[in-house]
């Protein structure tokens, strides 16, 4: 159960890109060694050795901030297209900070556009000639993004901030209508917002008016829970519906009355004996969710069925932090632990005793995300403690003929280490105390994540999409 963000600083508004290439051409003076994989947890730096990023690995990659760290976002569906696969793009979202002193915590409605990138080989071509393709790749990727199909220039952010008591926990949308928003507070409280004023404003315009955070009055305001809380989901299927869980064990359901009001059912769902940390609904099943607790269970309710779990399963033997439930195969539910672990379970093997299907031990730090592509139904992304954001197939199995002839392409030895999981597709670092990772389901191939000192916006190279692609040049 590993959560909050310890000492919270301002973030420096300062690019990710200009952390990771300032020190490059001091190493010019230097004869260059070959490069090596670093693994995380395995790997130790030596004196005067550091860690690059190597931009052939992305087709896109960009770091940002809105001032306070956030433990919490989420990406707001918008009307640009439900299948973008052109650069440069644009995305919407809302993150909740949390801010050094109560009173200074907000809300950020936020639009970032320009978001440029190119699409990358994955295999090096043929008539490259010398390393001088390779110096190029390691150059800025904005720079080099000039002259390709990606644009020009440097993201664009712009901001809207809506002043929220306290620091926000969790933050969620209405996948129905996403300007809808609900806030678990560290206060104890559950809000819910009508950011559509922002969202239209920002859609508007095209250059950031910075302004101090506005107060509004939420649409409407629980504090029935008995403690504060992390679990909360708004339901796929069934608009304005509703489940928050708290630190106390106690889950509540909220239906919608109207447009702007709920009934919070005050006799909550109990069957955890500690902390509920996550919730998510079915994507097929209207009635049915599941939670998970820092008891190691996962429990599977049905509303229709009272208040107690219709099953119950001993996931994990330590707190379980972060579920997500399969919404392209929804037999599919995966859970991430705090002893860096994460699972999947095939919930049709339920009534058989053993349900999991897949375990991975490669974090060595808690899982505090865990999240199901919307594009690939093999795919899933998990972010941990240890500074790593992962992306796994889980359709993958080694194959040693394939790695030769890669090797052989790439015409060098790759020194990428045997032991790594053939599920493992991609490991993102540069970010520290990861929280919260989300897919942007209307541009394949892009994840959007938050830490301690800022977001990145990443699309690995590697990840491909069986939609449409972009037509290449």
């Amino acid at each position: 159960m590993v959560r909050s963000i310890k000492n919270p600083k301002k973030a420096k508004r300062k690019s990710k890109g200009s952390k990771k290439e300032d020190g490059s051409s001091s190493s010019n003076s230097i004869p260059s060694l070959p490069a090596k994989v670093w693994q995380p947890g395995v790997d130790k730096l030596e004196e005067g050795e550091e860690l690059q990023c190597d931009p052939s690995a992305y087709n896109s990659l960009h770091g940002f901030n809105i001032g306070w760290p956030c433990l919490s976002f989420d990406v707001v569906r918008d009307t640009l297209g439900l299948v973008r696969t052109e650069f440069p793009h644009t995305v919407y979202c809302v993150a909740g900070t949390q801010a050094e002193k109560a009173s200074w915590n907000y809300i950020g409605i936020f639009k970032i556009s320009n978001i440029t990138g190119k699409r990358r080989e994955l295999v090096p071509s043929k008539s490259t000639g010398n390393d001088s393709d390779m110096d190029s790749d390691s150059s800025d990727s904005d720079e080099e993004d000039k002259d390709e199909d990606g644009g020009s220039g440097a993201p664009v952010l712009q901001l809207r901030k809506v002043a929220h008591e306290g620091c926000v926990n969790r933050i969620r949308a209405m996948p129905q209508t996403p300007h809808i928003c609900a806030s678990w507070a560290d206060t104890g409280h559950v809000q819910v917002w009508d950011f559509s004023s922002h969202l239209n404003a920002l859609a508007e315009s095209e250059t950031d008016a910075s302004r101090g955070p506005s107060n509004e009055t939420p649409l409407f305001k629980f504090g029935g829970h008995k403690d504060e809380g992390y679990a909360i989901d708004w339901s796929p299927l069934v608009s304005g519906r509703l489940v928050t869980g708290d630190c106390k064990n106690c889950i509540h359901l909220w239906e919608p009355t109207s447009g702007t009001t709920w009934n919070v059912d005050a006799n909550p769902f109990v069957g955890h004996t500690g902390s509920v940390e996550d919730l998510q609904w079915s994507p097929t099943e209207p009635y049915v969710f599941a939670s998970c607790s820092v008891d190691g269970n996962i429990a599977i309710w049905d509303i229709r069925l009272g208040k107690s779990p219709a099953a119950s399963i001993k996931a994990h033997n330590v707190d379980v932090n972060v579920i997500s439930w399969n919404r392209l195969a929804s037999c599919m539910l995966s859970s991430g632990c705090d002893d860096g672990t994460f699972s999947i379970r095939d919930l049709r093997l339920l009534k058989d005793g053993d349900s999991v299907v897949a375990h991975f031990e490669y974090h060595k730090q808690p899982i505090t995300s865990i999240e199901w592509s919307p594009h690939e139904a093999s795919t899933l992304a998990v972010a941990s403690s240890d500074n790593q954001l992962t992306i796994w197939d889980l359709s993958l199995e080694r194959d040693e003929e394939e790695e030769a002839e890669f090797k052989a392409k790439t015409r060098e030895e790759v020194n990428v280490p045997s032991d790594i999981p053939p599920q493992l597709l991609f490991v993102h670092q540069g970010q520290k105390d990861l929280k919260e990772l989300h897919w942007q389901s209307q541009i394949p191939g892009m994840i959007i994540s938050t830490a301690a000192d800022g977001f990145n916006i990443l699309m690995p190279s590697n990840i491909e999409s069986a939609l449409p692609a972009a037509n290449d040049a």
